[in-house]
């Protein structure tokens, strides 16, 4: 029986001189490098209270809507700035070359919810930080962030370190 991390392509050099990237998309071209993600998705929050899913845009829609759907959960979709077509309420983050901002709708997380985040990848956690505030502001209570793979290398959890966090895969480099 293959690991997850069997079904991972590592690319050296990409997109820059001593970087490994780590390719999500050998596991969604796999059925059973999929069934396992998301089983192992599922698996981190089994015994979990929660009410809603919550996945940023693209990535996290692909993992966290299999997972709302088999634990009978809804989702909430975060997207880029403009691209929601009711009222929402935005955040900045930083990347490394500048800044980003997503969105949510205004009417997603009612007060009081218990929100799972679910995404593909933690890199540097600045896209799950500014997630974690949108649902903060819309008054739900993140109670565990779930991810396929995990740069540890890059410290992203050091920011999500009030949070509980899981991830299926680690890797120690960047």
């Amino acid at each position: 029986m293959k690991k997850l991390e069997d079904y991972v392509r590592s690319i050296p050099d990409f997109p820059e001189p001593g970087i490994i990237f780590r390719d999500v998309t050998s596991i969604l071209q796999d059925a059973d490098g999929l069934q396992l993600a998301v089983d192992s998705l599922r698996a981190m929050v089994k015994e979990l209270d929660y009410d809603v899913v919550v996945g940023p845009e693209s990535r996290g829609f692909i993992f966290g809507v299999p997972v709302a759907y088999a634990e009978h959960k809804s989702f909430v979709p975060v997207r880029k700035k403009g691209k929601l077509p009711c009222e929402t309420i935005s955040a900045e983050y930083e990347l490394e070359y500048g800044t980003a901002e997503i969105e949510i709708h205004k009417d997603a997380i009612r007060p009081g919810q218990k929100v799972v985040i679910v995404d593909d990848l933690i890199a540097t956690g600045g896209t799950t930080e500014a997630i974690i505030k949108l649902v903060e502001e819309l008054g739900g209570q993140v109670v565990k962030i779930c991810f396929v793979m995990e740069l540890a290398g890059l410290k992203g959890r050091e920011k999500l370190k009030d949070y509980a966090v899981d991830s299926a895969i680690v890797y120690e480099g960047k």
